[in-house]
């Protein structure tokens, strides 16, 4: 039956619209047979969405046409019987709707229908009928280029046909096959991973990757989102960004991704492949999780979530919906594994992955993508990731500890592009300044800030980075300071009365973007004076970094082994992750969780700053040599950190 849902109507998850395609008796709307269909085929079953919440449903009777409004989805189909099916298609379907559609949806009541749909017509229906009967079968045209299965979106309006590719759902409880998370699975074996340079981290560039655009970024069913949109603005990088939604309980969260390179297409990418970065690290989707449990009676297998730091109890009394941390209290685990001990180590679910189900309520901590990384390979993911909990770590550490770094000198950098970086900047008006920001681990990283030389509205810009190759180092943070400073006047001016009611109560800087955006206020400067007045009688030059260091290898697994028996050294463990998911796996992609449990954790909003009261936060410095002793409260800076 063919029953086009009017795009007016409202949407809902009710139990009555949870069952079977509405007739139209129960939709008001009119009824039109598929007629003149191969009679091996059948007759195909019509299904309206938007009157249910297709991501909570479990598998049931499938159509081969989907109606929503003006709009027809038509499959997926694929020669060969591969993975790929009609909840496929739906899920993803619905995962890319605007935020006031998926709202109703899944939180709203049962729907109605607001009138007859104008496209319930014969010759619609005969258009449908030919679409589904040229590519049902063995007859088809076979599977879309990359090996993936492909649906037709039919506007009911012109009829124009739009072929695309659909990425099958890891979780569709349909044709999903994900295995258990187990103690056993968890082993992390740092594969091959020879590079072609000392300095090269990457087994391949991103632009060597198959990554099929139309299957992850399309406005019917793209995985990653809608579109992927170009910032002709920015006049420093070639820059693209793009988005999804994901649900965690009541909250939707938008989740950005994107690249930053010289060229749009690389960007594009990029973008990519860090959206599917995002979405690994976000949940579980690799593999089923199966512990719950309290912490007393796991501990002899168990991280202990108290050494990655909680929140303190002036935030619990702020913020009493969110439940402190009870070893007594079950909670849900993954498993990961110990690079130190070479053991497998229950992780709690929400330390590993940052938007874990269940509602902000539910969560004791809310950590962020720190420590998420991907790679060619396991070993390149694990390298990535270990090198941005080491930066994040050590920049948590100089700003809140106001440590006096040593400035770099970057115009001796033997990086061409990075020579013309710093120069584009300074058209712009910012100086770009570097700083040696090493402290407990023989790892190069780099501080980087963009400092608006007039002194107006968009005043300082951070980044930083961190890896064997200090040159790489330096570019990664010149990369992230070049992405943003040349849009942070127009942002600061847009935002500026926001902006300095945060400057005049910090507890008003709540989420991620408020950190770096507080620091367009020229008033905020004098916080970072501790970095950037400082009469430094010297500079050091990028090569200067790799004294003292560990030499990089020939091979990026030798590289973590190296890195993670230096951490072991001061003392910490290395715990990974792996988080890949079968959308990843065959691009030939990998995604790791890493967590060294005891360093700076970096969080978003003044509120939450874990890392002020650890222990390391009081010890770190004296013990690396740049303070004279152990910090104190009063020590502290008193601004939140402007990471972005």
């Amino acid at each position: 039956m063919l029953g086009p849902s009017p795009e007016s109507g409202t949407a809902g998850s009710g139990p009555r619209a949870a069952g079977a395609v509405p007739d139209a008796a129960g939709t008001g709307v009119d009824a039109v047979r598929i007629a003149d269909t191969d009679p091996v085929l059948g007759q195909p079953l019509v299904a309206p969405l938007g009157v249910r919440d297709e991501l909570g449903v479990a598998a049931g009777q499938e159509a081969g046409v989907y109606v929503y409004g003006h709009h027809a989805l038509v499959g997926p189909y694929e020669a060969g019987g591969g993975a790929g099916c009609g909840r496929c298609l739906v899920r993803r379907w619905q995962a890319v709707r605007t935020r006031g559609l998926r709202e109703a949806i899944e939180l709203g009541a049962d729907t109605a229908a607001a009138g007859t749909a104008p496209w319930a017509v014969p010759f619609v229906a005969d258009a449908l009928a030919a679409v589904v009967a040229a590519n049902a079968g063995p007859g088809g045209p076979g599977p879309a280029a990359d090996g993936f299965p492909y649906a037709f979106l039919v506007d009911l309006e012109t009829l124009a046909v739009t072929r695309f590719a659909v990425v099958p759902d890891a979780e569709c409880p349909a044709c999903g096959v994900r295995p258990a998370d187990s103690a056993e699975g968890a082993r992390i074996v740092l594969d091959d991973s020879p590079k072609t340079a000392p300095g090269a981290f990457r087994v391949r560039p991103a632009d060597d990757y198959a990554v099929p655009l139309e299957a992850y970024v399309n406005p019917a069913a793209g995985m990653l989102g809608p579109s992927v949109v170009p910032d002709l603005v920015s006049g420093s990088t070639s820059s693209t960004v793009g988005s999804f939604f994901l649900r965690s309980g009541d909250y939707l969260r938008e989740c950005f991704w994107g690249g930053h390179t010289p060229r749009y297409r690389s960007s594009v990418r990029v973008g990519v492949l860090e959206g599917l970065e995002r979405f690994a690290g976000m949940r579980p989707r690799g593999k089923r999780t199966a512990v719950t449990a309290a912490y007393d009676d796991v501990r002899d297998t168990a991280l202990d979530p108290r050494i990655c730091g909680l929140y303190d109890d002036e935030f619990h009394r702020s913020e009493p919906h969110v439940r402190p941390f009870d070893p007594a209290r079950p909670i849900p685990w993954v498993w990961g594994w110990s690079l130190r001990d070479q053991r497998p180590l229950l992780v709690p679910e929400i330390t590993a992955y940052y938007h874990a189900l269940g509602g902000l309520a539910h969560r004791f901590v809310q950590e962020s993508s720190n420590g998420c990384a991907s790679g060619g390979t396991l070993a390149e993911a694990v390298y990535f990731g270990l090198m941005e909990v080491i930066e994040r770590d050590a920049f948590l550490l100089a700003w809140y500890g106001q440590a006096p770094l040593t400035e770099i000198d970057a115009g001796a950098s033997t990086g061409p592009e990075t020579r013309a970086m710093i120069d584009r900047l300074a058209m712009y008006g910012y100086r770009a300044r570097f700083f040696d920001t090493r402290v407990t681990f023989p790892v190069p990283v780099v501080t980087a800030v963009a400092e608006r030389e007039d002194g107006g509205p968009g005043r300082l810009c951070f980044g930083a980075g961190a890896s064997l190759d200090p040159e790489a180092a330096l570019s990664a943070g010149l990369c992230e300071i070049a992405t943003d400073a040349v849009n942070l006047r127009r942002r600061t001016l847009r935002e500026q009365d926001r902006l300095r009611a945060m400057a005049a109560d910090f507890s008003g800087v709540q989420v991620l973007h408020d950190h770096p955006l507080l620091y367009g206020l020229p008033e905020m400067a004098p916080y970072a004076d501790f970095l950037l007045r400082q009469d430094r009688p010297r500079m050091v030059t990028p090569a200067a970094l790799a004294r003292d260091t560990i030499t990089p290898g020939a091979d990026t697994g030798d590289d973590v082994t190296a890195c993670v028996a230096a951490v072991s050294r001061a003392g910490f463990d290395v715990v990974v992750v792996d988080q890949t998911m079968p959308e990843q796996r065959r691009l030939g992609f990998h995604t790791a969780g890493v967590i060294v449990p005891g360093l700076l954790p970096i969080d978003f909003g003044w509120r939450r700053q874990r890392a002020r009261h650890m222990p390391r936060m009081r010890t770190a410095l004296a013990e690396a040599g740049l303070r004279p002793g152990s910090l104190g409260p009063a020590d502290l800076n008193p601004a939140p950190h402007p990471f972005p």
